[in-house]
């Protein structure tokens, strides 16, 4: 049986929010799409729905460079309240740096999944919702 996901895309950029929910859709297991434009509102939904497991997405594909709260400063609060939410959430960087520091620095951090450089490939997105949902 295939698991029904809430997915979330954490990224300003609004070709990249397209290009990834289109991705996404193509899935036959994502279920439900939260789309947020840095990682102040993002964090917000995560802090106002501890606890409901249902509401709370299982994977949040998350760009590093926005205004306001950016994907490094989110991950900083992220790892405060992961412990409370009552569900592992997968975090996938996806993002256009290429640079080494962002990759060592991503690699280091217990929460990220996986390092995406963009433009990703609609496959690649379809295989880690479709694993996931296996």
């Amino acid at each position: 049986m295939i698991k029904k996901l809430t997915l979330c895309v954490v990224d300003d950029d609004e070709t990249s929010q397209y290009i990834l929910t289109r991705a996404i859709k193509s899935s036959s297991a994502a279920e439900n799409i939260l789309i947020f434009p840095d990682g102040k509102p993002a964090l917000n939904f995560l802090v106002d729905h501890i606890g409901q497991v249902d509401k709370l997405p299982d994977v949040i594909f998350l760009d590093i460079n926005m205004p306001i709260m950016n994907g490094w400063k989110f991950l900083d609060e992220y790892s405060v309240i992961r412990p409370k939410l009552g569900k592992k959430i997968n975090i996938y960087i996806v993002t256009s740096s290429s640079h080494t520091d962002d990759l060592e620095k991503a690699k280091h951090i217990n929460e990220v999944s996986d390092y995406l450089i963009k433009p990703v490939k609609q496959e690649v997105i379809s295989g880690i919702i479709n694993r996931l949902s296996a």
